[in-house]
């Protein structure tokens, strides 16, 4: 497999992520552990966090976990808005709007938003903006178990510890009681996917979280004449275990030399 790095520790330059969820516990539940990983790095983190639908119980909820996930994030903004929830594809001109006014004031090197052939419609229509509002970036779509059974094959993982894929869990459980009553809403659930997607990277702890990588630019050194690559600077092709928040790339496998032998 090949190994790529999301942050370089010795830029010093913050990481600047943008992160997507059209509810409240979305973003925990698909890049939570991610989050989590990148935030105890070297590399300083620059996030912002927009949850697009929740009433007032929800929005408190969405603020108080947010807050956890970026409590080691050298800058941070969390936003909540409340376009009904449901009804995004009814409200796309307003959500639109939003985009555009947000791609004046953001500028990552990193984003996060649902897949985009999520079968939940509220999820869709934020991928689909995203995609065409953002289209310089790196872009990682990540996944939400639901009974609609949409789950597919993600080509993109990172891996996770034992202990960050538990507290990312014990977070989200923490947090959201309001979905306390939801079949889905369990901690075996959310650490069987983590196990799978685990497996399917053999990551050495057994955990990952999964991601879709429609478009990546690598910026391998010299080749790009001085211009700035798409997954940015931080994105630089790494090498070694010791590579924060290891991309394992699964479309291509590489035999090591001891199997070659």
């Amino acid at each position: 497999m090949i190994t790529c790095s999301l942050v370089n520790p010795l830029t010093g330059s913050p990481l600047r992520v943008l992160c997507l969820g059209a509810h409240s516990d979305d973003l925990e539940i698909g890049c939570g552990g991610t989050i989590l990983t990148l935030a105890d790095r070297a590399t300083p983190l620059d996030v912002t966090w927009i949850v697009f639908s929740a009433n007032e119980e929800r929005r408190r909820e969405a603020t108080k976990s947010a807050n956890v996930f970026l409590d080691r994030a050298a800058k941070k903004e969390v936003l909540v808005k409340d376009f009904r929830d449901g009804f995004f594809p009814y409200l796309g001109g307003d959500i639109k709007e939003y985009f555009e006014a947000l791609k004046t004031r953001v500028s990552p090197d990193l984003i996060f938003t649902h897949y985009r052939q999520d079968l939940h419609q509220d999820h869709r229509v934020i991928s689909e903006l995203t995609w065409n509002t953002f289209r310089n970036h790196l872009i990682l779509e990540y996944e939400i178990p639901k009974y609609d059974g949409d789950m597919g094959s993600p080509n993109a993982f990172v891996q996770l510890d034992e202990s960050t894929s538990h507290r990312k869990i014990e977070t989200i459980l923490a947090s959201f009681q309001t979905q306390e009553h939801r079949h889905w809403f369990s901690e075996d659930l959310f650490l069987s996917l983590l196990r799978l997607r685990g497996m399917e990277c053999n990551a050495p702890s057994g955990y990952a979280e999964a991601f879709y990588c429609r478009k990546m630019l690598l910026g391998i050194e010299g080749n790009l004449s001085g211009q700035r690559s798409a997954v940015s600077d931080q994105a630089r092709m790494a090498s070694g275990p010791e590579s924060a928040a290891d991309l394992i790339w699964a479309e291509r496998s590489r035999l090591s030399s001891e199997a070659e032998r």
